[in-house]
């Protein structure tokens, strides 16, 4: 070593490395889905459970939406928790036909302690489930979700994540650059580890949880982000999260940045808080089970200290070339071409993506801006670092009031072509 600070700079070069390359390499597997045999008849039962907290402008659509899923409504209900709510969310959802649970804590506030407080009421009653389903009260959701979702219970998938897609793309520039980030993170992360056979993420919302999984060992996910702890929570004893491409829920995205930094500053306050807890867990039980899906948990709950990490590695590059103190082995593990084929496939992938699901012209216009919101990223995860251990919930308020038939009209993707179609024969 030539420099003293090669003892830091050159493992941290290494990690680098590995991390590009494992990632680049698997969105590979994200561009294609596969082939699958549809198991077709319903069987299962659902309770379709909607935590909501002051969402009176926009649960009434939700609720309507849910009673026209293409799926015999003997075999759900629709729950919906008014947590903590001071306007006319509990009655609008039960004017809309929803089995409505109020809900009022002081001391345990956020949608975990709401689900908690839901799954023990309903383990209690007479009418048991098969599963249960969780929307956000924002969302509107594809007609066959459930259907979907029996499909893979039947197979024996036990926590399944549906596909995330965007009820507001193309609202602003903020909304814009979110959906595309989740359009994105759905194939080149959620398909490729599934085509793999690697374990996915719960994302908060349109998330199956078969009950037995629930009465065996508890919810017990009250974080910020309780989806990511339930997610590690079950892969610790080797329950992989799946994912289901045409099980499709449509969020409602941040309009202004503003929202948007509120959001992901509680996402990565959370990614942290269940990293911390998690990583010498996952690796202790991923050695001894020789399981290379609890092995991959943990590269997940790492990636926001490898983007500090990367970071700090440019700005030391910075002085670097203006003073060197280390050895940049960067183009000596791997040619220039290769990075920059890697770079560009930055956003070559994106591209890919949006001509896949037949992105509206706007959303074109609008991923001028998609690195923009990608780079903000930086400063929030630093942000979110530096609050790790707080735990005060950060409520994002709902506006964007429409119909499912709103969104599929305005919506130019291939599931809204395809799910129009559907609905219309419904009609």
């Amino acid at each position: 070593m030539n420099y003293i600070f090669d003892y830091i700079m050159i493992p941290m070069q290494l990690i680098i490395v590995f991390f590009t390359l494992y990632y680049f390499f698997l969105a590979f597997f994200g561009i294609f889905k596969r082939h699958e045999d549809k198991i077709t008849t319903p069987k299962n039962t659902f309770a379709v459970i909607v935590a909501a907290h002051n969402e009176e402008q926009v649960i009434g659509q939700l609720v309507e939406n849910l009673h026209i899923l293409n799926y015999p409504s003997e075999l759900y209900d629709i729950y919906v928790i008014a947590d903590n709510c001071k306007d006319k969310t509990a009655q609008i959802a039960k004017n809309a036909g929803a089995i409505v649970h109020e809900r009022f804590s002081l001391d345990q506030k956020g949608k975990g302690y709401a689900m908690e407080w839901m799954f023990e009421k309903l383990f209690t009653q007479k009418k048991q489930y098969d599963a249960v389903v969780v929307f956000d009260a924002d969302n509107l959701v594809d007609t066959n979700f459930l259907l979907e979702m029996n499909n893979r219970l039947c197979k024996g998938e036990k926590v399944i994540q549906g596909y995330l897609d965007a009820k507001n793309p193309n609202d602003t520039w903020i909304s814009a650059t979110f959906a595309i980030s989740f359009w994105v993170v759905n194939h080149i992360w959620h398909l490729a580890k599934y085509n793999v056979g690697l374990s996915s993420v719960l994302g908060g919302t349109g998330m199956c949880i078969s009950t037995d999984i629930l009465k065996k060992f508890g919810w017990g996910a009250t974080c910020l982000t309780e989806d990511m702890e339930f997610t590690m929570k079950v892969l610790l004893i080797g329950i992989r999260t799946t994912w289901a491409h045409d099980a499709i829920v449509y969020d409602e995205k941040p309009l202004t940045f503003k929202q948007s930094w509120k959001q992901r500053k509680r996402w990565a306050q959370g990614h942290f808080d269940v990293a911390g807890r998690f990583i010498p867990k996952l690796l202790i039980e991923g050695i001894k089970r020789r399981d290379i899906r609890i092995l991959d948990g943990i590269l997940h709950l790492v990636q926001p200290y490898f983007l500090l990490l990367s970071t700090l590695f440019v700005l030391f590059s910075y002085i670097g070339y203006i003073t060197p103190f280390y050895t940049n082995i960067l183009y000596m593990v791997l040619p220039i071409e290769v990075w920059t084929i890697i770079g560009v496939g930055q956003y070559i992938f994106p591209a890919i993506i949006l001509f896949k699901i037949r992105a509206n012209w706007k959303t074109w216009i609008y991923s001028i801006f998609y690195p923009l919101f990608i780079y903000s990223w930086i400063p929030i995860t630093f942000v979110g670092y530096l609050h790790r251990h707080e735990r005060n919930w950060s409520h994002t308020k709902h506006t964007r009031s429409l119909s499912y038939q709103d969104v599929l009209l305005s919506n130019s993707t291939e599931f809204s072509k395809e799910n129009l179609v559907s609905k219309q024969a419904i009609k």
